[in-house]
């Protein structure tokens, strides 16, 4: 079974350079200690802050960057950019009306990286 992810889960970016952590707010109003996740909780620079550097091609700052050193490429500052929610979640589980967010849950970002949960915050609240 999966774990329920909450505030503090340590997120990886494959495109970024260092891991991130999920912030939650208490806004879904159920906790396992803090905060629990819920899909919805995918906002960049507000639940998922930035893994450092970026070396995705697809980030213009990247590409720019890369093209003005002559093809090599230039890791620029990361900027989560994701506009959908986490997938798939746990659909039995609902937190606030929607899925709640276990540690085999998935988020997109709009440069081509794939960001996962590596750990989810806590270890004893389990979902299907």
């Amino acid at each position: 079974m999966a774990q329920q992810t909450c505030m503090g889960a340590t997120l990886q970016c494959s495109f970024g350079a260092a891991p991130s952590s999920l912030v939650v707010l208490p806004t879904n109003k159920v906790l396992t200690g803090t905060p629990d996740a819920n899909i919805m909780d995918y906002k960049p620079m507000v639940n998922i802050l930035p893994f450092g550097v970026c070396s995705s091609l697809a980030n213009p700052t990247v590409a720019a960057a890369t093209s003005a050193a002559l093809g090599v490429l230039t890791p620029m500052p990361c900027i989560p950019n994701t506009v959908s929610p986490w997938v798939p979640g746990a659909p039995t589980v609902l937190l606030a009306n929607m899925p709640t967010l276990n540690n085999t849950s998935k988020c997109m970002c709009m440069w081509a990286g794939v960001i996962q949960i590596v750990a989810p915050g806590q270890f004893t609240v389990m979902t299907p």
